[in-house]
């Protein structure tokens, strides 16, 4: 009964809420790009014919970015023991779409989720026909729930975590999500001290399966890689001879990006700076704050679009083949970049001459799903929206790279980690400017680095394997 209203009042209100966050919903798709084909894809009108789709395949919901890339790493693992299955991948934004699209996974087809209104929910799975439904980290929507329930397709919740918030939030309306949450047919959650909970909000016992996190297991993928085109982006940037460390603001929110710079300027006026900001649409404020504070803001963007005019001058028709071979074998600036420079390109102070010739240069990452690559670059990483606005970033990714790591206050979206990591001083953490000066010079410092780097990898070694033990969960409802 409880499900049968509660169901009524999200049919009566969805229309309200979807109506008020459509504007802003359209703005977002046109800043992000994929809105053709994002708008038709998000009601389930498709340009394929149906007959031409993989129907029978595993879907993944994820809707963003983390979550699509944690996605693909299911399907890498999966496919190592079953190359011929074949996936759907529906993520819920262009940015998701596009590291989905980019990586261009054999056997998988890459589309927009549909929005919960049960007209498109049908669509979709009449459409696609899926054997089994994975949602990563959320995207539990009742009218999808229920659809599957009644075509007795599985639907599975992996990586599934509470934060003290939404397990709070949830037990307030326990008695209305219980019904929702019974239609799971399992559950894999990172924590076992979550299972409790769980149990409260309606999941059966049996279905409960603790697997480690899912971000936190390098599994079967690539580590984080220098790429040589980065390390001409930061030779190019500081100068062949760049002798500084390196350091990574990963992930940031808007108004941290000049408060960590200062920062840093602060504390190691030699360092070669990278900003990553967690929406690269935000790349000419993130541009402007920096300036106002007396930085030189480059957007990776505009300097790799410099150095390919540099390489590629007119009239010219490809890359000279020594050049591609000492691009290959480049080493990271300050260990050997001096070497794999040509001629032709010349560093910042040449190609893009600074507003201010006193300025400090800083690398803006205005792009998507390079984070992982970049993290190989740095000295130190510093985690975003952890300083000025709440909940913090996943800092496992820089771990795992076996970099030190930095963190403020707010870290509530992984406060048993971040705990942890704080109770094994594995990390450096920071309140204010003048406190992350301290930590910058501290991480800076070859002995504290390596000991804290050990400490936080021994800390998420439990988690190693969750991949395999999710796939393996999955896998058989399939056979």
């Amino acid at each position: 009964m409880r499900l049968i209203f509660g169901l009524a009042i999200y049919r009566l209100v969805l229309p309200l809420l979807f109506a008020a966050a459509f504007p802003g919903w359209i703005v977002k798709m046109l800043r992000r790009g994929g809105l053709r084909t994002g708008l038709g894809e998000r009601a389930a009108l498709y340009t394929a014919a149906r007959k031409n789709e993989a129907r029978g395949a595993v879907h993944l919901h994820a809707v963003s970015v983390g979550e699509a890339m944690l996605a693909l790493k299911l399907v890498r693992e999966w496919q190592l023991g079953a190359p011929n299955q074949r996936f759907v991948l529906a993520t819920g934004t262009a940015t998701g779409h596009a590291v989905a699209t980019a990586a261009k996974l054999p056997g998988l087809r890459v589309t927009y989720a549909p929005l919960d209104f049960s007209g498109m929910v049908r669509r979709y799975l009449r459409h696609f026909e899926p054997s089994e439904i994975i949602l990563v980290e959320g995207e539990a929507w009742p009218h999808l729930l229920l659809a599957c329930r009644r075509r007795a397709i599985p639907v599975s919740l992996v990586n599934a975590r509470l934060s003290p918030r939404s397990a709070a939030r949830y037990l307030r309306f326990a008695a209305w999500v219980r019904p929702l949450f019974g239609l799971l047919d399992a559950l894999a959650i990172q924590d076992p001290q979550d299972a409790a909970i769980w149990q409260r909000l309606g999941v059966d016992p049996s279905k409960i399966h603790p697997t480690g996190s899912l971000k936190i297991d390098p599994g079967s993928g690539q580590p984080p890689t220098r790429r040589p085109a980065f390390q001409e982006l930061l030779a190019a940037l500081a100068g062949p001879s760049c002798a500084g460390p390196i350091i990574l603001a990963a992930s940031t929110h808007a108004g941290e990006e000049a408060w960590i710079a200062s920062a840093i300027r602060d504390a190691a006026p030699d360092a070669l700076m990278l900003i990553v900001p967690r929406h690269a649409e935000r790349r000419g404020q993130v541009k402007a704050d920096l300036e106002r504070s007396g930085f030189e803001g480059v957007l990776r963007s505009a300097l790799a679009e410099e150095l390919e005019g540099q390489r590629w001058p007119a009239g010219s028709s490809s890359m000279s083949t020594e050049f591609e071979e000492k691009r290959l074998r480049a080493g990271c600036p300050g260990h050997g970049a001096a070497d794999i420079l040509p001629a032709a390109i010349l560093p910042l102070s040449a190609a893009v001459p600074p507003t201010d010739p006193t300025s400090q240069p800083c690398l803006i990452i205005d792009s998507t799903g390079e984070l992982c690559d970049w993290t190989a670059h740095a000295d130190v990483v510093i985690i975003g929206k952890s300083f000025l606005a709440t909940g913090g970033q996943n800092p496992c990714e820089a771990i795992l790279a076996a970099k030190p790591v930095i963190f403020g206050p707010h870290m509530e979206n992984f406060q048993p980690l971040a705990a942890s990591l704080l109770a094994a001083n594995a990390v450096f953490p920071a309140a204010d400017s003048a406190s992350l000066s301290t930590a910058i010079r501290r991480a800076l410092d070859p002995a504290e680095a390596r000991s804290a780097t050990t400490r936080a990898t021994a800390l998420l070694q439990p988690h190693h394997g969750a991949t395999r033990r999710i796939v393996d969960l999955l896998i058989g409802r399939v056979q």
